[in-house]
């Protein structure tokens, strides 16, 4: 059962897709991705046969090999102990029609999975089925609570199949990255539609963007915390080590007043001072001394 039990998400390297077709040398990396999964691999692309932006072709996957869909070429592949696989063909028509006849294989191998997990009473989410291209092999992807027994479903499909069958535990980020969707954005989701490298998120990032600490409302529908809070988190982190923080007492006009407010998108602070005065302060008027002390060149009496 342990050969059967994954979970794990793939990185991406960073691909520039700019470029109409792929770059002229004898062997270029490419990125690819996977239609059923959302995965991206990084491939090598033989120039003896030109390949284009959105062209389909035959890869090794961990799965075994399968149908890919060409992104474009790879400026920053990154380093990896592994070597990257090599793009095996570009599809044919005969590809191109198994792949749809699978499409309707896997809704039908679906229905049937689904159906003998509740009949084996498993606590486990079925969230999709893949028939490999070039192998007579089907992927069921489910998610779990906890490690589930599966070895006697298992056996029940291979006698409905005749094939091998592989059950994969993947996490909820995961699910959502195969199944895609909307996001409280109102676009698709960055796991599905922009990348499905899977970046630790925490709660630190929504706090330093002075963001809302609602749960509902910086999450995502996997439940987890919401991935593009981590796309402004280094500028945010960046900008205020600039300014004083939140609660850092400075001299303004003679009077000491406290920091209670970074606004980054307006570059302004507010400070709170003696007798319930408030007062914003432009960043461009807060400087740091070499003793490391704020200055602030600011009259809060000429400016009420």
């Amino acid at each position: 059962m342990s050969d059967n039990y994954i979970e794990e998400p793939l990185g991406a390297p960073e691909v520039d897709a700019s470029a109409s077709s792929i770059a002229e040398d004898n062997v270029s990396p490419v990125m690819v991705k996977f239609p059923y999964s959302s995965e991206t691999v990084v491939c090598l692309a033989d120039n003896a046969e030109v390949l284009s932006i959105g062209d389909m072709v035959l890869v090794p996957s961990r799965y075994g090999k399968d149908l890919a869909k060409v992104l474009g070429p790879v400026h920053c592949p990154g380093c990896s102990e592994d070597p990257p696989p090599k793009v095996l063909r570009k599809a044919n028509d005969q590809d191109l029609a198994t792949y749809e006849h699978n499409l309707e294989r896997e809704r039908e191998a679906f229905n049937i999975c689904r159906e003998k997990i509740h009949a084996h009473g498993l606590e486990m989410k079925l969230v999709a089925a893949h028939y490999l291209l070039d192998e007579p092999k089907v992927l069921f992807f489910f998610t779990a609570e906890s490690r589930v027994d599966f070895r006697s479903l298992v056996k029940d499909l291979v006698s409905v199949f005749k094939m091998r069958i592989e059950l994969r535990q993947i996490g909820v980020r995961d699910e959502s990255r195969v199944l895609g969707g909307v996001a409280v954005c109102g676009r698709q989701f960055c796991c599905h539609g922009i990348t499905d490298k899977l970046k630790p998120v925490s709660i630190k990032m929504a706090k330093e963007q002075n963001l809302s600490l609602n749960s509902m409302k910086i999450s995502g529908p996997c439940g987890r915390l919401l991935c593009c809070l981590s796309y402004e988190y280094d500028f945010y982190r960046e900008e205020k080590a600039l300014v004083p923080s939140e609660g850092t007492r400075v001299r303004i006009g003679g009077e000491t007043f406290k920091a209670i407010e970074v606004n980054i998108l307006t570059k302004k602070i507010r400070f709170a001072g003696p007798e319930g005065r408030s007062v914003e302060v432009p960043f461009s008027r807060i400087s740091r001394g070499e003793n490391k002390e704020w200055h602030i060149d600011y009259d809060p009496d000429a400016e009420d």
